[in-house]
């Protein structure tokens, strides 16, 4: 069943296929492996070069193996060995745009695998009493971020230890430079290369037959000497394939050129005719009485445009930017030059349709982004017809690092006032794409509120794509927090708050207090934190006033520190391992109120600690009950007689404004009058302890240690996606890909 060449594979009589109009031996090798056909590969991966139309040939190959497009097909007019046999369709997990950590979770979703880790992924699918058949088209279009390299890691991470797993039947399209690497993992009966550029797989009759289809009028072509007649038609396509080379994009482009602008084409001039996706270029601007640079200036920032498209608007400004001259009269009087090589595209709502960056949001929390959400209505995206043409173009720049430099400055000159929540939403979501290309992200990982409007799930791919050592502050936590950004799916709003804590935990208080200066409605204000370690509870409280004054000890650290971490943090007593157990305090109704604070339960031992007394004596020593007292309003332990910390009465918890709801990992406040959640709180760990004081702040501790929240907002605040929990390690700083998209 494995075809050595066309002309045996393509016998006489046997209609092409209506879609691929071609590749009978590529198609006759997957219809084998598909039927697992004695002698046939378990793993093929298909490559070619860019442009030679593997893309287009899984595209036909998976409509013969859908149901529902099979109806649709004329099956019977086709060769039968092309044919794949009558199975449920197989799984199609595409990595366009995605990255490796999700592929593999939306691999496990489909087949509900049981698994918390990675590589539990794989020993699920071998443990299965029946094999599984997975296709993946457009590795090289893997990533949310071009520059972070995302195909490589699908390689490395996905598609080799699938290959690897005898019960998986796998089908991979995957770019050259990466097909041989798949394939040597496995012994040489197990995979096959398929090749379109190879001689034994090349399709030179199927690429006339794409291009004499494409010239005809049926197909749009205008009335022309080389369109209506059948023998002009036909000898032009065979001209234009044989100077192509067997480059089905080549081909594509040289119609949609010349039929575009016929004037000034002789089908008879073979030096019109191209033999690359260079030539095409240069050729149209030839005819066009264009300076073939010009036009690739033009093309040039839709070439390096990430995401979806470049938004129209931006166009001009970075051209002029690329060029280093006003590009606004070339372009505006040139839509003919370029029309053969771009397309519009309509924003989808993971390109921030819904105008906040995270396409998770509901349409009407754009509006919480600063007014943002506006730049979305009626948007136009341009991008190049092919990822060759762009691939071409960025190689014929004699500088790309300079050019995506100069790229970066226009989109960051282009933010009004530098105010992030009133940029374009392409520039917010994708100049740490465009820095990181040109070297320059660390530089830019210095402003708390673009970490907020970017959409986490490109900010972070680029970010995980710097030398960790390169990284500042700032951008480690953001690192550290991103995880629990993409999982919430939380609008703006809600990821500055969730940044605001965290820079508070890593002491970078200025920061913090920066997200409060940017127009933000954030829920709360962290107080304070401490990286303490082994807390099993929480509580609030007061003590007394003494010395007439209301004050208590000065506070000090236990650690040494007794300015509690200025930054807004306070030092760690020594690790220990938590428990359930809940702290002890006697309570009272009618003292007056004291000094606020926080009790933490602590194992026995930790530095500056004390033994809670138990009800009739003190606990026996070793008991592992012992508390650390804390300010609850500003950083800074206090040295104080746990016995003399009183509870709220009563009275004053049922007269408290706001209540609290506790889950594993997620915490809701929410307001007695009206029962509307006022803040929501997700964890990327389980929490240990949690409690709300009747004034409003909240105190939660987790495996990290513990903070303290003055809640704000005064009015129903949007709660976070709380996705279906998972028993296993909860997600690391920058490893473990985007497990929130999975969820």
């Amino acid at each position: 069943m494995s075809a050595s060449g066309e002309g045996n594979a393509a016998p006489a009589g046997y209609a092409p296929h209506p879609y691929v109009g071609g590749r009978t031996a590529a198609l006759r090798a997957l219809a084998a492996w598909r039927m697992r056909w004695p002698g046939a590969p378990r793993v093929i991966v298909l490559t070619g070069n860019p442009g030679s139309g593997r893309t287009r040939l899984v595209t036909g190959f998976l409509m013969m193996c859908d149901p529902g497009h099979r109806k649709q097909l004329p099956l019977d007019d086709l060769d039968p060995a092309t044919v794949p046999p009558d199975l449920p369709a197989p799984v199609v997990p595409s990595p366009a745009g995605r990255t490796a950590a999700q592929m593999l979770w939306m691999i496990s979703d489909h087949f509900g695998l049981n698994a918390d880790r990675d590589d539990e992924i794989f020993t699920e699918l071998a443990a299965r009493e029946e094999p599984v058949t997975l296709v993946v088209p457009d590795v090289d279009q893997a990533g949310p971020v071009r520059a972070a390299h995302e195909p490589a890691r699908v390689v490395r991470d996905v598609l080799k230890p699938l290959a690897a797993t005898e019960t998986v039947q796998l089908l991979a399209e995957v770019p050259r430079e990466l097909a041989a690497e798949l394939a040597g993992a496995l012994p040489a009966g197990q995979v096959q290369i398929i090749d379109l550029d190879a001689p034994e797989w090349a399709d030179p009759k199927g690429l006339v037959l794409h291009a004499e289809t494409a010239l005809t009028p049926e197909a749009g072509a205008p009335d022309l000497p080389y369109t209506t007649d059948p023998a002009a038609r036909r000898a032009l396509a065979e001209a234009l394939a044989a100077r192509a080379d067997g480059n089905r994009l080549t081909v594509r482009l040289a119609v949609q050129s010349l039929l575009l602008q016929p004037a000034g084409f002789d089908p008879a001039d073979a030096s019109l005719l191209p033999g690359s996706v260079g030539e095409v270029l240069d050729l149209h601007a030839r005819r066009l009485g264009a300076d073939p640079r010009t036009l690739r200036l033009m093309l040039a920032p839709l070439a390096f445009a990430e995401g979806e498209g470049l938004p129209v608007q931006l166009w001009g400004a970075l051209a002029s930017a690329v060029a280093g001259r006003d590009m606004s009269r070339d372009i505006a009087d040139g839509m003919l030059l370029a029309a053969p090589f771009i397309q519009p595209v309509e924003p989808s709502r993971n390109e921030d349709a819904d105008g906040d960056g995270d396409g998770g949001g509901d349409a009407d929390e754009a509006t919480k982004d600063g007014g943002a959400g506006s730049g979305a209505d009626g948007r136009t995206l341009l991008r190049l017809t092919h990822p060759g043409l762009a691939e071409e173009i960025r190689s014929g720049l004699p500088d790309v690092r300079d050019a995506q430099t100069k790229i970066a400055m226009a989109l960051l000159e282009a933010v009004p006032q530098q105010d992030w929540s009133r940029a374009d939403p392409y520039i917010r979501d994708h100049l740490a794409a465009h820095t990181l290309d040109a070297g320059l992200l660390p530089q830019l990982l210095t402003d708390p509120g673009l970490f907020a409007h970017a959409d986490p799930v490109t900010m972070r791919a680029a970010i995980e794509a710097v030398p960790l050592e390169q990284l500042g502050a700032p951008a480690r936590t953001y690192l550290r927090t991103a995880p629990l950004l993409t999982r919430s799916q939380a609008p703006a709003e809600l990821r500055a708050a969730f940044l605001e804590s965290a820079f508070v935990e890593d002491g970078l208080a200025p920061y913090a207090e920066a997200l409060h200066t940017l127009g933000f409605s954030l829920p709360w204000r962290t107080l304070w934190s401490v990286p303490l370690v082994g807390v099993r509870a929480v509580t609030t409280g007061s003590l007394p006033p003494q010395d007439g004054d209301g004050a208590t000890a000065d506070a000090a650290d236990p650690a040494g520190d007794p300015d509690g971490r200025a930054a807004g943090t306070a030092q760690s007593p020594a690790p220990a391992t938590a428990d359930s157990a809940g702290p002890a305090a006697p309570a009272s109704a009618t003292t007056a109120p004291g000094r606020p604070v926080a009790a933490f339960l602590v194992p026995e031992g930790t530095p500056g600690s004390r033994t809670v007394p138990g009800p009739d004596s003190d606990a026996p020593e070793g008991s592992g009950r012992a508390l650390l007292v804390h300010d609850l309003l500003r950083p800074g332990y206090v040295d104080a007689d746990p016995a003399q910390v009183q509870l709220p009465s009563a009275q004053a918890q049922e007269a408290a404004p706001l209540g609290l709801s506790r889950g594993a990992d997620y915490l809701r406040v929410w307001s007695r009058a009206d029962e509307e959640v006022v803040a929501a709180l997700l964890s990327d760990t389980p929490f240990t302890g949690a409690d709300l004081s009747p004034d409003g702040v909240l105190v939660v501790a987790t495996a990290r240690g513990v903070t303290a929240r003055q809640i704000l907002a005064a009015a129903p605040a949007p709660a976070p996606t709380v996705p279906a929990q998972r028993t296993g390690t909860a997600d690391s700083a920058s490893s473990d890909g985007l497990e929130g998209d999975h969820s």
